[in-house]
């Protein structure tokens, strides 16, 4: 088992991350959110679970060790594998996650692409006595409009400066973005709306 992984970021795509460890690159599976914080060339440690198949072997890598925790409790439910978990925390935070879970918001989890509401009730049974409270003073609550704006911003400028774009230029590829529906809703998907702010700087 491979518990954490420390090196230098060599290379950061869409949807994962290569980490150069003793002069072996390790491509680590990794979010939006987690892909937006690393940068070509600077040093990154992400905590990694390892699923083992009869054919592959494939690490994902996390922000912090309670993300990874809750991905290996996510897959403990009926249905949930190693993608559908990692999809899971890509829409929604850890504290998203438990409140949704534990407040037996069907609606939430169904955002996830690849959850309908059988699939959603079924996590629910499964977890809402195991998944834990939420560590925010307001676990049921959304994040507001503006924060949500800022968040994604964030996380895309971060994406694509990591990616090798400049700061002005990942600034202009997030005013085209910002008009874009998935800009205005209320839990906006990073991962679609990075793919369109590449699109918009591989036309310019």
């Amino acid at each position: 088992m491979i518990a954490f992984v420390r090196g230098v970021v060599a290379e950061v795509t869409l949807s994962s991350a290569v980490i150069e460890v003793g002069g072996v690159g390790l491509e680590l599976n990794c979010t939006p959110n987690t892909l937006s914080t690393l940068r070509l060339g600077g040093d990154a440690t992400l905590p990694t679970s390892m699923v083992v198949r009869e054919e592959s072997l494939t690490l994902f890598g996390f922000l912090d060790d309670d993300e990874k925790s809750l991905f290996e409790l996510l897959q403990t439910a009926s249905g949930v594998g190693p993608k559908l978990a990692q999809a899971m925390l890509a829409v929604l935070s850890p504290d998203g996650l438990r409140a949704a879970v534990r407040g037996e918001d069907v609606k939430t989890l169904t955002r996830v692409p690849g959850i309908g509401q059988k699939g959603a009730q079924r996590i629910i049974l499964e977890l809402k006595d195991r998944i834990g409270a939420p560590s925010s003073s307001a676990p049921g609550r959304e994040p507001s409009r503006g924060r949500a704006e800022a968040a994604w911003r964030d996380q895309v400028h971060g994406g694509l400066v990591g990616l090798g774009w400049s700061a002005r230029e990942a600034d202009q590829a997030l005013e085209s973005v910002a008009s874009e529906p998935e800009a205005a809703a209320d839990q906006p998907n990073v991962a679609a709306l990075l793919r369109i702010a590449l699109r918009t700087l591989s036309r310019s």
